[in-house]
């Protein structure tokens, strides 16, 4: 089958589309968008997560069949051309940022919070976050990007 939806602004075509497809396949396999990452498969990790028409999913949980005609924003559709959206810069500098892997998920999640609650509190930020894990951070540098990202 063909899906037809728009990413990042611009409107994509991917071919010969399997009807149990996930939409995380189709981003990064067939649309070349690397950003959002495949960790669990089963929507428990959070690495994964996308705008589909302004609410943050799951892509690995969302068959690609149901995203026709519809608007996705992924990680990199975030930033500006080359200047990044404050949530991601704040993230390279509360170094936010180790292995790289959880990262996409917990920029769109903090962007959707900030873009919900401009200022919220570490119980707002934990809560937003749940969905999203992380193994090497330990967390305090995450809400620290967080709550600077808040500030901008």
């Amino acid at each position: 089958m063909r899906v037809n939806v728009t990413v990042n602004g611009e409107d994509k075509q991917a071919d010969d589309v399997w009807e149990g497809e996930s939409l995380l396949y189709v981003l990064r396999e067939r649309l070349g968008l690397p950003g959002s990452k495949n960790a669990c498969e089963q929507g428990e990790c959070g690495s994964c997560t996308v705008y589909l028409d302004d609410l943050p999913v799951c892509s690995c949980l969302v068959a690609a069949g149901q995203v026709e005609g519809r608007e996705v924003r992924t990680v990199e559709g975030l930033a500006e051309g080359d200047r990044l959206d404050p949530v991601q810069q704040s993230f390279v500098d509360a170094g936010a940022v180790q292995c790289g892997f959880c990262t996409p998920g917990l920029v769109v999640a903090a962007h959707d919070l900030l873009n919900r609650v401009p200022d919220p509190s570490d119980e707002e930020i934990r809560e937003a976050l749940a969905g999203n894990l992380c193994r090497c951070t330990g967390y305090e540098k995450i809400l620290d990007a967080v709550r600077m990202a808040g500030t901008r």
